[in-house]
């Protein structure tokens, strides 16, 4: 394999809104709404040439949000910082900021729509 394994990633929703105002308000981005027929996406913002994969918040009839096995880890500075506003944007915090050694540092969190997602950064 000449890439690294994970090419996109998608987080399923029943509330676009209310998700799209929880990881706007927690990363400090804006979503952008993706074209598709029959599926509601917004992506994140990505660069093709940056490392890294890109991905989208998705509503789906039939697919619900939360209580799969799959954990997304988000890339941040600090991750310190985007927990620090998880509660106000309406998620949990399930493990504040720790050490993971040489790796740095993760905390993970629940969304709005109850999915789990893990933050990571080196400091």
């Amino acid at each position: 394999m000449k890439t690294n394994p994970v090419g996109w990633f998608e987080i399923y929703v029943q509330d676009m809104p209310r998700a799209k105002a929880f990881y706007q308000a927690v990363f400090q981005v804006e979503l952008t709404r993706l074209n598709s027929p029959d599926l509601e996406l917004w992506g994140f913002p990505m660069a093709l040439d940056a490392w890294g994969a890109g991905g989208a918040l998705v509503k789906m009839d039939g697919v619900s949000s939360g209580g799969n096995s799959t954990l997304v880890y988000f890339s941040c500075a600090d991750c310190a910082v985007e927990t620090s506003r998880v509660v106000d944007a309406g998620g949990e915090i399930i493990r504040d900021k720790w050490s993971i050694g040489e790796y740095g540092f993760i905390a993970l969190v629940i969304d709005t729509e109850g999915n789990r997602i893990g933050l990571h950064s080196l400091k």
